[in-house]
């Protein structure tokens, strides 16, 4: 509603029409009385030049729609109407209604103009204007011939509602919609939105049947985890969580969950539904996943049932951080703490528990060897440590091949092994010792350059016997060999 001149009689109306006058005076929305019979008029000449489609006609040149404002006429406004724009009278708001309505009304009020163009007596729209001191105002306006006026639009009768505070707060929501969501999307975490209510209806339904003790119960059922799993809806995830998981779209990672959600996750999963059972609604585990390429990964999973939503559990948000890289890590430090970086056996700290171990627990007999590498100084001395290393990474070779869980090869000292045999008697022993022997010579035609040569000495427990003793006979017998060798070498 874009209006421009008023009627400026001030004749005072009696009877019926006096109570019409004081309602529309006192009514609690701003109404506006107004004369389009020119606006009507101009119409009219517009359809006997050929004008068909008025909304065209309008955006072809906007000069038009001021045109069609210039006639429209400003009978009379109430109370409301002056208060709410801030004018002290008519007269003031009519000249100053350039300043109420503005540009933000050119759209809208071309709708309001095509509505009467195609015939309706009645127009609505939401639309912006602005009080007489430059505040906004949201407004939704209703306009409408008054009957018996159809045929002049002399009579047109405008109600103006203030929506500001309900647009305002609309706006004020999708700005913070906007705001989460972008959150949501650019986390630098995999952020999973889940419906969890099937799950909550499963667990309720199995407490219901006089289950107490849900972990026994899927101890005994597996199948009803599998259940709970296949029962989990995926509403929504974001970006991250398709870069994490190598998924081209949404649809091609939520086909192929069963290849993201396997193996160990089933175990994971159920002590999440435990957990879930006792009431603990937040959570936090790791996990493994695998992405759709098949690489395994290793996830920190939180688990949180969304507030307002602990009832049903319809709204849940599941954040993957991927810990892969930590976890080689630990693993790379924890095998550093039991191996020998150079050969890759185990290292003597590994040596001395597991023997402390195998002396509370066994199982007995246990056979140990020691093995010296013959020749390592020489090697270093008279071609160099790169030649002693490789001597001591073909020694690893070797020994790591000797054996099988739950012996053990340990590099001890600078050029001293042990195996550790646990359940071995002194013929099994012998065998192994013998299959060392095998490996040297098959190592040795495979390598050029310095031959590698062992000497060995074995022994095993005897019921009651410190594995300390044993320990010093088979390192008897090595220094034994280990004479026997140089003595050889020396003729």
């Amino acid at each position: 509603m874009l209006s421009s001149k008023a009627d400026r009689s001030t004749a005072r109306p009696t009877g019926d029409r006096a109570d019409d006058a004081e309602m529309f005076e006192l009514a609690p929305v701003s109404l506006w009385l107004e004369d389009y019979s020119g606006l009507k008029r101009l119409f009219a000449q517009w359809r006997a030049e050929g004008v068909t489609s008025l909304r065209d006609h309008l955006l072809a040149d906007t000069a038009r729609v001021e045109s069609c404002s210039s006639l429209i006429r400003v009978i009379k406004v109430n109370r409301k109407t002056l208060s709410l724009y801030e004018a002290a009278d008519l007269p003031q708001l009519v000249d100053n209604l350039g300043r109420i309505f503005r540009n933000d009304m050119l759209k809208t009020h071309i709708e309001e103009l095509v509505q009467l163009w195609d015939g309706e007596t009645e127009f609505f729209s939401n639309t912006v204007n602005y009080t007489l001191s430059g505040k906004r105002l949201d407004i939704q306006l209703r306009g409408g011939v008054l009957p018996g006026h159809e045929d002049q639009w002399d009579r047109v009768l405008i109600a103006i509602e203030d929506v500001t505070e309900r647009e305002t707060a609309r706006r004020q929501l999708a700005t913070s919609e906007t705001y989460a969501r972008g959150l949501f999307e650019h986390s630098p975490v995999s952020l999973w939105v889940e419906d969890f209510s099937c799950v909550k209806h499963l667990l309720d339904d199995a407490r219901r049947q006089g289950i107490s003790d849900f972990r026994v119960f899927t101890d005994v059922h597996p199948e009803f985890v599998s259940r709970c799993m296949s029962e989990i809806r995926v509403i929504d995830v974001n970006r991250h969580t398709l870069d994490l998981f190598a998924a081209p779209d949404k649809q091609t990672l939520l086909m192929r969950l069963g290849d993201v959600f396997r193996d160990e996750m089933r175990e994971h999963f159920r002590e999440q539904l435990i957990d879930l059972w006792n009431g603990r609604t937040f959570q936090q585990r790791e996990v493994v996943n695998y992405s759709l390429t098949g690489d395994e990964m290793h996830l920190h999973l939180q688990f949180s049932v969304l507030p307002g939503h602990e009832k049903d559990w319809s709204l849940v948000q599941v954040a993957l951080t991927d810990i892969t890289a930590r976890k080689r890590a630990e693993a790379y430090l924890e095998y550093l703490g039991k191996h020998d970086v150079l050969t890759k056996l185990y290292n003597r700290t590994f040596y001395v528990d597991e023997l402390n171990r195998l002396e509370r627990k066994g199982p007995f007999p246990v056979s140990i060897a020691i093995i010296d590498l013959n020749g390592l100084k020489a090697a270093n001395d008279q071609l160099g440590h790169a030649a002693g290393d490789a001597l001591l990474r073909r020694a690893g070779e070797v020994l790591s091949k000797a054996v099988d869980k739950p012996s053990y090869a340990a590099r001890i000292g600078g050029d001293e092994f042990a195996l550790l045999m646990p359940g071995t008697d002194e013929r099994e022993a012998a065998m192994v010792m013998e299959g060392i022997e095998n490996m040297l010579e098959v190592n040795n035609q495979f390598y050029t350059g310095l031959p590698l040569s062992f000497a060995m000495g074995a022994a095993t427990s005897q019921p009651g016997e410190r594995l300390e003793a044993v320990v010093k006979r088979a390192d008897l017998l090595m220094y034994q060999a280990k004479r026997a060798y140089y003595a050889t070498a020396a003729e």
